[in-house]
């Protein structure tokens, strides 16, 4: 018969020592940290003495290999097919390793900040949720625990959706590394409906007047915390003027370094496809206003406290503009940040400026833009006018006669 035991590798996720080991029993005593280090048989077999590797690190997997070498009589055999192999059994690869190798990946894509961000949070979340299942290697995970997985989210269902996207694309990221044997996500489906767009709500000019009047009524400094700087009124609003001239995302202005990205009157937005520095511009007045803001807080204009970490200020953001939007009364539209940028967009294209160029200035493409401001596209409102002008020029008169 042959013994299992765990022999714990260099790197141990438990921080064991190196080639200690550790049995069964063991490790299901209260409180035992896992691991993913391979468990290895030893005993003797057609009257030789053997030790070897499984190849795995389950218990119960490791078991059902040494029941095919004591049925076989020689640890020369693999469970899978019972053929003879030379070659020592591949470490199995944890889920912290296939993880970090996505992540490691994604991020050497040079994808925005903000994406990568969504695919850490993901990462975590997956961790979360092997770790209560109690799995350790990427071999453990199941078509149910993806089922299950999926089931937990709490999102809304455009969430759910891209969500779903990053699954099975780490799923594919480790099949096509042979992490594992099949695409264990593949039959999943987006919840029905996620594929409509959202609506794209552009502040009102009269909602935006509202904003501001509400920016005025917050009146002077307000603590904010120990090591935070008082802020007002007029510090929000220079933070939605900004917003709304330049279109940047609450993360951008909330880290806004006016050092780096204002030249003159041209404020930085981002590098264009082209490898070329695109940019937009601001007028003389709110130029102004920023540079006091600078000579006031320094470069990094729109930092409260001490933390320059990104999510953590433009949360700090969302909240003093969450105040300013209830100071202003009720909206048609839920009011959030983002908004502003829509109003970038809707002011744009109410001036006649081309789809191409907005979409340029927002980083996106012009189907995307006339599919979510198509209202206020007014290159399309003039087509259209002058269609239905061509159409029922040669027409005669339709005189309605009134009922009798």
């Amino acid at each position: 018969m042959l013994s299992l035991y765990r022999r714990h590798r260099k790197y141990c996720e438990a921080e064991r020592p190196e080639e200690s080991r550790s049995g069964e029993f063991e490790e299901r005593k209260k409180g035992w940290k896992r691991c993913a280090c391979l468990i290895f048989a030893s005993g003797t077999l057609g009257g030789k003495f053997s030790r070897k590797c499984t190849g795995k690190a389950d218990w119960a997997e490791a078991k059902a290999v040494t029941d095919a070498w004591e049925r076989a009589g020689t640890c020369a055999y693999r469970l899978e097919e019972y053929r003879l192999i030379d070659e020592p059994p591949a470490r199995a690869t944890t889920i912290h390793e296939a993880t970090e190798a996505f992540l490691a990946n994604r991020k050497h894509r040079g994808i925005e900040v903000a994406t990568l961000s969504k695919y850490q949070t993901f990462v975590k979340q997956l961790r979360a949720y092997t770790e209560l299942q109690g799995y350790v290697v990427m071999s453990q995970l199941t078509v149910a625990d993806m089922d299950r997985f999926y089931a937990s989210w709490k999102d809304d269902k455009r969430a759910r959706a891209k969500k779903l996207e990053r699954l099975k694309g780490f799923v594919a990221f480790c099949v096509k590394r042979k992490w594992l044997d099949e695409h264990i996500a593949e039959d999943l489906r987006a919840p029905e409906g996620s594929s409509i767009p959202a609506n794209r709500t552009p502040f009102t000019d009269a909602e935006m007047m509202r904003i501001y009047a509400a920016c005025d009524a917050l009146g002077g400094p307000t603590p904010w915390g120990p090591g935070y700087r008082e802020w007002s009124g007029e510090d929000v609003k220079d933070f939605i003027m900004l917003s709304v001239y330049t279109g940047l995302r609450i993360s951008d202005v909330a880290t806004f370094d006016i050092s780096k990205r204002l030249h003159g009157n041209d404020v930085f937005l981002r590098m264009h496809k082209t490898k070329k520095e695109l940019y937009t511009w601001i007028p003389d007045w709110l130029v102004a206003r920023l540079k006091a803001r600078e000579k006031k807080h320094g470069a990094v204009i729109f930092r409260c406290g001490t933390s320059n970490v990104m999510r953590t200020m433009s949360e700090t953001w969302r909240v003093k503009v969450g105040k300013v939007f209830a100071f202003a009364g009720a909206f048609e539209e839920k009011p959030v940040p983002h908004r502003f940028r829509h109003t970038f967009v809707r002011i744009l294209l109410e001036k006649g400026v081309g789809v191409a160029d907005v979409a340029e200035l927002i980083g996106d493409t012009e189907e995307v833009v006339r599919r979510h401001y198509s209202k206020w596209v007014r290159e399309r409102q003039m087509r259209l006018t002058r269609i239905l002008k061509e159409a029922f020029e040669e027409k005669p008169k339709l005189v309605v006669m009134p009922s009798r």
